[in-house]
């Protein structure tokens, strides 16, 4: 009979059906096995992000809870026409940027509002600075390094950069997720890497000179 408004809308079909939209179609139906299937896919990955836009790792577990809570409740509004875990980790960043507002009282956190810069223009091209974050990530001192280096980033730039630099996401994915334009990914991106390498370059520096000291 009638099936839900949107329900199979830009689904993939046969051999292209990917198994996280038949666990989300199981859950649907009320089997609660295929839903817990989704989070121990995703929970680690959902509470890194959490945890890196938060600074906080109660904040990041209750972001988590929540996140796939109104994930279960909301089921019904994916439609399958992009990654469930994209879908998901779009209401993780809002539910962490939510506690980062209430912490701030008095600042808001936005992801949507464009950058403006008293700067000036930027080099575009960053594909071959160094430190290389990817590469400096699974190294246990440098990542410490890089982990308070990420802290002190604006969280707009934060989260860009974490979802594209440390979670993989590509670029279209990552603006599918935050709900920016492609541009304005690669622009925070941008930034987010210049203040990383400035602050990883000022680290190296201090090393060495104590070294020569």
């Amino acid at each position: 009979m009638a099936q839900p408004a949107g329900a199979n809308e830009g689904q993939p079909t046969g051999d292209e059906l990917h198994p996280d939209v038949l666990l989300v179609s199981q859950a649907r139906g009320g089997d609660v096995q295929a839903f817990e299937k989704l989070v121990n896919q995703y929970d680690r990955k959902i509470f890194r992000i959490a945890q890196h836009i938060t600074q906080n790792r109660e904040d990041a577990e209750d972001v988590v809870q929540d996140s796939f809570l109104k994930a279960y409740q909301k089921l019904d509004q994916f439609q399958g026409n992009s990654k469930f875990y994209t879908w998901l980790v779009r209401i993780a960043v809002n539910e962490a940027l939510m506690r980062l507002r209430k912490r701030r009282s008095g600042r808001t956190v936005s992801i949507d509002e464009d950058v403006q810069t008293d700067e000036g223009s930027m080099p575009r091209d960053l594909a071959e600075w160094r430190p290389n974050p990817e590469a400096l990530y699974g190294q246990s001192e440098l990542a410490d390094i890089l982990r308070k280096t990420i802290q002190g980033l604006p969280p707009g730039f934060r989260v860009v950069f974490v979802l594209r630099d440390v979670d993989g996401l590509s670029t279209e994915e990552t603006a599918e997720t935050l709900g920016l334009s492609i541009p304005a990914v690669k622009s925070r991106l941008l930034r987010a890497r210049l203040q990383l390498r400035e602050r990883l370059s000022r680290y190296f520096r201090k090393k060495n000179g104590n070294g020569a000291a």
